[in-house]
């Protein structure tokens, strides 16, 4: 059995070119994704997506530090006290 978290992670996208190497870490842990929502806003020149996930807390924290390290990407995520055996 593995322990999940359930876990919300923001995302600020400042550099349009990192938005295909974002869905292609997004695609790879796909089977944890809950649901997710994009934001572009076109006033300020950036995007805001927001990933509701259920995963193990090692494969949440290395996507939020894959996602962290792109250039003109900002990721920060919050924890939720529910915790799953699966």
């Amino acid at each position: 059995m593995m322990e999940t978290r359930v876990a919300v992670m923001s995302i600020i996208v400042e550099n349009g070119a990192a938005a295909e190497q974002i869905n292609a870490l997004l695609h790879e842990s796909g089977e944890y994704i809950i649901g997710r929502m994009g934001i572009p806003y076109r006033k300020r020149g950036i995007n805001i997506i927001s990933i509701a996930l259920d995963a193990p807390q090692n494969k949440i924290s290395a996507l939020s530090g894959k996602i962290g390290n792109l250039p003109g990407v900002s990721v920060k995520t919050a924890y939720s006290g529910v915790l799953s055996n699966e």
